[in-house]
């Protein structure tokens, strides 16, 4: 399954490759040549949920000292502590090392980034209860911008940590305790199969409480009758799924539109010619406040003003006017490292209200 996301990924992760000099003069060969690792595929010693007992296997849990999750912007109150949901979250892409396919567990630089972004997009979800988020031996970059056998066993040992963390997390939280998934980008990918392997037609499903299945495009028609919930309608509707892709006017994403097309969904049918899932975090309002997010375990900058955005005809989720939110933003205005920082107040209350209706039933 994970071959069918390579051309994806690699559609993605080029564009982020694709700002600066080096890409304009010498192209994406030079740009694989200096991320895809050379060396063969080390298969990796298959973990379970045993292992995820020991806490230095957690970037977050209960009970864990320096929780990513806990953080908090400055100046912004926290809400009284709740017991309601437990979050499981998987994060982005960290390891940008060519040395081997998956992450090393004590790779400092790529832990030290994890950090930052579990602080900068677990911390959404703690209002509502307890966050979990692993450490994984995740893909590393580079082999997301190859069609070579070893990217997808990289993929596939990634997902089988995230899996048997999965597993971890279900044994630590009471049996019937509501759950959200969270992810982002490779966290997205994971969770897109674990979805469609752990959730969808299982009992487990009607504990979910909402997917943020965020900076991944998603088909509403080939890949969400296989996931085993239905998109969120509204903010009123919980045991669902979001999902969106940040830009800025003027957004050029034909690179996105092309390797979307491309590719096959989860039900094997095409994706070509399908809606994707875009939901406005925001509601259509003005709330919430944005961050300036940094991609180390360093202080995040958040800012009261709330960001506009409207999901376009083509199923991005466009801003008008974006703020200046870091230096990380990629070729056609595309904001994929910021999708949870621009929106980081409305998740919160997004997720507060997702709770509350599920709660409601």
């Amino acid at each position: 399954m994970a071959r069918k996301f390579l051309f994806f990924i690699a559609g993605i992760v080029g564009l982020i490759l694709a700002a600066g000099i080096v890409w304009q003069f010498y192209g994406v060969e030079l740009v694989r040549a200096a991320m895809v690792p050379s060396a063969a595929f080390t298969p990796l010693p298959a973990r379970t949920a045993a292992d995820y007992a020991d806490s230095k296997l957690w970037l977050a849990k209960p009970g864990l000292k320096d929780d990513a999750s806990s953080w908090r912007p400055k100046g912004l109150e926290a809400p009284a502590a709740e017991d309601k949901v437990a979050t499981f979250f998987v994060h982005p892409t960290s390891y940008l090392n060519r040395a081997t396919w998956n992450a090393p567990v004590a790779d400092a630089d790529a832990n030290e980034m994890a950090m930052g972004l579990v602080q900068g997009q677990a911390s959404v979800f703690r209002a509502q209860g307890s966050v979990w988020a692993p450490r994984y031996r995740q893909a590393t970059f580079g082999s997301f911008l190859t069609q070579q056998t070893e990217s997808e066993q990289a993929l596939n040992a990634a997902y089988q940590d995230v899996s048997a963390a999965f597993d971890a997390f279900l044994a630590n939280i009471p049996a019937d305790k509501p759950i959200i998934l969270a992810g982002h980008s490779q966290g997205t990918v994971h969770l897109l199969r674990l979805m469609q392997e752990r959730v969808a037609g299982k009992p487990i499903a009607k504990r979910i409480v909402a997917a943020y299945l965020i900076g991944w495009p998603i088909s509403i028609t080939a890949d969400v009758p296989a996931l085993g919930l239905p998109v969120c309608s509204d903010t009123k509707k919980s045991s669902c799924i979001l999902g969106w892709q940040s830009f800025a006017e003027p957004a050029d994403t034909k690179s996105l539109d092309d390797v979307y097309e491309a590719t096959p969904g989860f039900t094997g049918a095409a994706r070509k010619g399908t809606p994707m899932v875009c939901t406005n975090p925001t509601g259509g309002k003005d709330q919430g406040g944005y961050l300036t997010l940094s991609l180390k375990a360093a202080p995040q900058t958040y800012f009261p003003t709330p960001v506009r955005a409207k999901c376009s005809a083509s199923g991005y989720l466009v801003m008008p006017v974006a703020p200046d939110v870091g230096a990380a933003v990629l070729p056609g205005n595309n904001y994929h490292i910021y999708d949870y920082a621009l929106f980081w107040r409305a998740i919160e209350q997004d997720a507060a209200a997702r709770v509350a209706a599920f709660n409601a039933r």
